[in-house]
């Protein structure tokens, strides 16, 4: 049994090491003062980094990614809150089937969802842009979100709802009283996830983007320049710990809405 225990944690190990050490090697190449992307390091230089300030390209493709991330992130959250309130509260003809369609783009191939959006927005002679992209990125996130918001609402005391009607107040009323501060941990959570996908999203956005690309893609479009790669692995550095950060707290707050589940059980069975 010991022998299995070791084995299984070489693996582990080995696993975590093989996905991780890649990422790990972005800071320490970020921070060499040479543009060889090769051991042994010639030194410490933050130029790298001081050369992001001039890039006047990357800065809009910033801005583009921070308006999409923004706007598909807050679209997508609507979206699988309302769905998640309806598939947790009420009963109606194609619920399962539905809710499986919903979450269709969990299991798809994000190049099948570009080509497919794509096709349909030549057909209908729409422009791409970053309306196209915002477009894309909601439909990819509404399922987490949906998914986020269905444990939310799963583990609400619907006693509070039916006690607040019983008050007085209208299904509006207490929905935006009672209901959405009690799951305001899943809609951050919603948020700051959808938020990170987003943000490193390529695929979709490579098909839809047009011609203000996004940072991912923009990336992309950097490494045709061997010169450019030194300060294209400190723009990565950056992404890594901003992407880290966010996953953090929606871990945070994920782990915050389990523990208020866990006493919301607690005292209804005293």
């Amino acid at each position: 049994m010991k022998k299995s225990n070791k084995i299984f944690k070489i693996i582990v190990i080995s696993f975590l090491i093989f996905l991780y050490a890649p990422a790990l090697l972005l800071p320490i190449f970020s921070f060499n003062d040479s543009k060889v992307i090769a051991f042994p390091l010639s030194g410490f230089s933050t130029i790298w980094f001081e050369e992001l300030l001039n890039e006047n390209t990357m800065h809009d493709a910033l801005f583009n990614s921070l308006v999409i991330a923004i706007s598909s992130t807050i679209l997508a959250t609507i979206l699988g809150t309302l769905v998640a309130r309806a598939s947790t509260r009420y009963i109606f003809y194609g619920k399962k089937i539905s809710i499986i369609f919903i979450l269709v783009p969990l299991i798809l191939p994000e190049i099948i969802l570009g080509v497919c959006l794509l096709t349909v927005l030549i057909q209908l002679g729409l422009d791409l842009n970053l309306w196209s992209v915002v477009l894309g990125h909601t439909l990819l996130i509404t399922p987490f979100s949906t998914l986020i918001m269905v444990s939310a609402f799963n583990n609400l005391d619907i006693s509070l709802e039916e006690a607040s009607l019983d008050l007085g107040m209208t299904s509006f009323q207490t929905f935006r009283i009672i209901i959405l501060p009690m799951v305001s941990p899943g809609l951050i959570s919603s948020l700051l996830i959808g938020f990170v996908i987003s943000l490193d999203e390529f695929i979709i956005a490579f098909f839809l983007t047009g011609v203000e690309p996004t940072l991912p893609v923009y990336i992309w479009s950097q490494f045709r320049f061997p010169a450019k790669l030194p300060s294209t692995m400190a723009l990565g550095t950056i992404l890594l710990i901003a992407s880290l950060i966010l996953v953090s707290l929606f871990e945070y707050f994920r782990r915050r809405m389990e523990l208020y589940n866990y006493y919301s059980v607690e005292l209804d069975q005293k």
